[in-house]
């Protein structure tokens, strides 16, 4: 059914940080925010008493008052609120990743595929004025056949605190590669117009987090020590698609060199280069127009809330009487290459797509 965002009775399931990051920005937009679930006591009481909305411990008692819901729990348990919302046929904005395993995701998206609610997942990161440049010059021929993304989502000293749900592969499903490899993986298919994905090739490391004597300078969950952490916390990997289409991904919770958040899109005729946190972006070419000459273009634009923006597309969808846009699909393409990325690691050879 079609209708205004400032219609649709909203609720949160997971009432943490990023609940409450989300909650923030539904008040902004003017959505009504109605209630949240969560199975901590002390996170409904503070959600509570933060907006002024009803708070369950049961999410089938939220379902019962909502139009839609954002999951916002940690990985292992978004199959349970997401299938449950779907049977409904609630709206959903999951957030990233699908889930904290391939059988898992593949369920989710099952149940998508069959709901009559519009779902989207959380890649926020596309919704960024940077990226949306790229593409939009990309959609009309200025950068030529695009056929490679460098993708670098490196952070210097950014484990989350060890013993944290992030650190714990049994909830989160993995470490660096399926928090931030996530948001690389999309963004590079994204831009290269999500290509079928052929061969995988990786490596995951656990080279710092597994150490008590390292130095951090600091770990917004805590720090629970190397006893609290069992996922990785690098990943390199090459990824080759249709038409010989390639990623070539470096992903870090921690590393001993500067932090990198560089994304290099290859074109025939011209290349983009953009920070993907900063939001720097410059274009390089070359032009036989007079005396052969490159021509490099910085391009400035206004950082924007990417999160916002992620949110009003999603209502967007709900009010244009979607019953679903593209990213859950995409989502579980992103699910396989993770997966895949794990599987190449542990045999030391390339994964074949689909299998």
């Amino acid at each position: 059914m079609k209708r205004n965002r400032h219609d649709v009775r909203t609720g949160i399931v997971g009432l943490g940080n990023i609940g409450q990051f989300h909650a923030e920005r539904l008040v902004e937009l003017d959505v009504p925010l109605v209630g949240g679930m969560d199975v901590a006591t002390e996170a409904r009481k503070r959600f509570a008493r933060r907006y002024d909305v009803d708070v369950y411990d049961d999410h089938q008692e939220l379902y019962d008052s909502v139009d839609a819901v954002i999951i916002t729990t940690p990985n292992k348990y978004h199959e349970e609120y997401a299938i449950d919302a779907f049977e409904r046929d609630l709206h959903v904005l999951l957030e990233k990743p699908l889930a904290h395993s391939i059988e898992s995701a593949r369920r989710i998206a099952e149940a998508a595929a069959a709901s009559d609610g519009h779902c989207t997942v959380g890649f926020n990161n596309r919704f960024a004025n940077t990226v949306q440049i790229v593409k939009n010059r990309i959609d009309r021929g200025d950068l030529g056949d695009v056929t490679h993304v460098e993708a670098n989502y490196v952070r210097r000293r950014g484990i989350p605190g060890r013993g944290s749900w992030f650190t714990r592969r049994q909830i989160a499903g993995g470490g660096a590669l399926i928090d931030l490899g996530v948001h690389a993986i999309d963004l590079a298919l994204y831009l290269l117009e999500y290509p079928d994905v052929e061969e995988i090739s990786g490596v995951t490391r656990s080279e710092f987090g597994s150490r008590e004597e390292y130095a951090y300078l600091e770990m917004w969950a805590g720090d629970s020590g190397p006893g609290g952490f069992d996922v990785d916390d690098s990943a390199s990997a090459f990824v080759r698609c249709e038409n010989d289409n390639t990623i070539s991904l470096e992903v870090a919770w921690a590393t001993n060199r500067p932090a990198n958040h560089e994304f290099v899109v290859h074109g025939t005729e011209s290349a983009a280069v953009f920070d993907l946190l900063d939001g720097t972006l410059s274009f390089y070419s070359a032009s036989s127009v007079g005396p052969s000459h490159f021509e490099d273009t910085a391009v400035e634009t206004n950082q924007n809330d990417t999160h916002t923006d992620e949110l009003r597309a999603f209502f967007d969808g709900i009010a244009s009487g979607r019953d679903a846009d593209d990213s859950v699909e995409e989502a579980f393409v992103v699910q396989q290459i993770i997966d895949a990325i794990y599987r190449s690691g542990e045999s030391g050879g390339t994964i074949t797509l689909p299998e």
